[in-house]
């Protein structure tokens, strides 16, 4: 798993600037004991989708999305996804903000960071094997993002039996734990794409949340 430390710089609230001395060492603790630390686990299904207006219907799900809709205009499959970097980063973070050995937020950041990471690496992964199928790999789309509701979340975990798998469940309030975990539907279509799976294929100006703290253009 490789982490890069601009996106961590990022998601400090850093933007474009990359910060020396104590943050550049410390942020470098945090990646080094992620790597370290972490175990991180994923798993995918893929299923035919129909698309019907504003509805979306997949495996033994049905959504309501207008966002998601448009987002999987065109795909003939989706690729439901789950991925976790384990319990050791809430487990760090805990230890780091009763210490302050290493900055709870720099943790954080780098949890965020090293999550957005693996999931790309899985990504590419998947894209390598739908190619042989002559399938592309839309951006993710995770619940919670545009109106997706964030209530579909346990639909997908069940789906994929993730608590057996990876130990990853959902909580009422639809918080994941491990905390440092992602879910999102993967569209599979036959028109090449460039992003191959990446949540936003690191294009700020692209995406349409424009309200996001991290947004870079």
């Amino acid at each position: 798993m490789q982490i890069d430390e601009r996106e961590v710089f990022r998601y400090l609230g850093c933007g474009r600037e990359e910060p020396g001395g104590r943050i550049r060492q410390e942020v470098q603790a945090a990646v080094s004991l992620l790597k370290k630390e972490c175990d991180p686990r994923w798993i995918w299904a893929s299923y035919p989708v129909e698309i019907e207006g504003n509805r979306i219907c997949t495996a033994e799900i049905m959504l309501q999305s207008k966002d998601l809709a448009k987002h999987l205009n065109g795909c003939t499959q989706v690729c439901l996804f789950a991925a976790t970097l384990g319990t050791a980063p809430d487990s760090l973070m805990r230890r780091a903000a009763a210490t302050a050995v290493t900055p709870a937020v720099v943790l954080q950041a780098a949890a965020a960071a090293a999550t957005e990471a693996f999931c790309d690496e899985c990504c590419e992964q998947l894209a390598v094997h739908f190619a042989k199928q002559g399938l592309y790999l839309r951006p993710r789309f995770s619940p919670g993002y545009g109106d997706l509701s964030l209530s579909c979340q346990q639909q997908l975990l069940r789906v994929l039996n993730a608590e057996k798998r990876i130990g990853l469940t959902c909580t009422q309030s639809m918080l994941m734990t491990p905390t440092k975990s992602v879910t999102a539907f993967i569209g599979l279509t036959p028109e090449p794409t460039k992003t191959a799976g990446h949540a936003c294929g690191g294009k700020c100006a692209s995406c349409p949340k424009t309200d996001c703290a991290y947004r870079l253009e």
